[in-house]
């Protein structure tokens, strides 16, 4: 073998075994930027979830809501869509039909729509066809159709072991922070609140609640990821009574209405939350508002399952068919016991029936 041969090999060798050296340097520091790039996330992520709650929070100044101006939406486009049916209904059969497609547009239903319209025309036949009784009689119908539930959040009367407030929907309604509103809310009255995590699939979902917690002064209970949520809440029911805590507020996993499996879940959280020391003194579906009339498959399945007593209907504010509170109440019997308007702590309101219809025709 010539000399120049035995040198080019030697060559060849170190540049092969520098180009390794190389690959494998730059595989650890890949690794371990990505590794830095996960905690940067996650402590984004945290930071994230700080804000938003800080914010919620810190929202607290404002002890009432107008429904007026959080309502603008749902009434530009309701209003818009009557335009001069209503001045022309009490003596046009067409300016009618126009009245009950707008109320369909705001999502108040078919059936309903026509019911209310009916209605109204039958109080414009005996006022004598007054111009102006329009708009009252269409009020008055939305009015007595809302009116006449029990809007309150039931507790014990027993004086026994906790209420448990039993939270359930599909993921991204708000149940989560419907839920760190409330605890704050119960907490500054005076109750003793315990949080249940009881959504263990979603890490970030315990983690919000357990800043909510933190915010609130008050103890929360979590499990493991994966663990079984009957047992958290369970458990969290537990530590209520032994703290001498009056109200638990139990957190679930989002879940569609098709998903059977997981409804089955659902109604073993339910079962199990009673067997204790606490009862289940309400199941509070929260729905989206601007999802409008596709909420109410959901709804359905869910109160099917769990015997919900109470819908929170969260985003009121950005929706622009505020019809579907008619909706609910008209196909389900159940009424909205809260209306989210905003993302601060005072955002979340008990629904008033005259404060809404008011807000709709302001």
């Amino acid at each position: 073998m010539t000399l120049e041969i035995i040198v080019g090999l030697v060559v060849l060798a170190a540049v092969v075994l520098a180009a390794a050296i190389a690959v494998r340097r730059r595989r650890r520091l890949q690794a371990v930027g990505a590794r830095e790039e996960a905690t940067a996330v996650d402590e984004v992520a945290d930071r994230v979830v700080g804000r938003l709650a800080d914010r919620a929070a810190g929202s607290t100044e404002r002890s009432t809501v107008s429904l007026r101006d959080r309502l603008s939406k749902a009434r530009t486009a309701l209003t818009g869509s009557l335009g001069s049916a209503l001045e022309r209904a009490s003596t046009s059969t067409e300016a009618w039909t126009e009245v009950t497609e707008a109320l369909i547009r705001a999502d108040v239903g078919l059936g309903a729509s026509s019911e209310i319209v009916d209605a109204a025309r039958s109080r414009i036949e005996a006022a004598g066809h007054e111009p102006s009784a329009a708009k009252a009689a269409l009020q008055t119908e939305l009015r007595e159709r809302l009116e006449g539930y029990d809007r309150s959040l039931a507790r014990r009367s027993d004086g026994g072991g906790p209420s448990v407030w039993l939270f359930v929907g599909v993921n991204g309604t708000g149940k989560t922070t419907t839920i760190g509103k409330l605890a704050k809310r119960e907490a500054d009255a005076g109750s003793g609140v315990v949080l249940a995590a009881g959504d263990t699939f979603r890490a970030a979902a315990a983690d919000q609640l357990a800043m909510w917690a933190e915010r609130s002064s008050v103890h929360i209970v979590r499990g493991s990821a994966g663990a079984d949520p009957a047992s958290v809440v369970y458990d969290a029911v537990e530590s209520a009574a032994a703290r001498g805590a009056d109200l638990v507020l139990a957190d679930t996993a989002g879940r569609f209405h098709t998903e059977h499996n997981l409804m089955a879940e659902l109604q073993k959280v339910r079962r199990v939350a009673d067997k204790g020391s606490g009862v289940v003194t309400e199941t509070l579906l929260v729905l989206d508002a601007t999802t409008g009339q596709n909420g109410l498959a959901q709804a359905r399945q869910f109160t099917d399952a769990v015997d919900v007593t109470g819908v929170v209907l969260t985003k009121l504010d950005g929706s622009a068919k505020g019809g579907i509170v008619v909706a609910v109440q008209a196909e389900l019997g159940v009424p909205v016991k809260l209306v989210g308007v905003g993302e601060g702590i005072a955002d979340l309101v008990p629904f008033d029936t005259l404060d809404f219809v008011e807000a709709l025709f302001a």
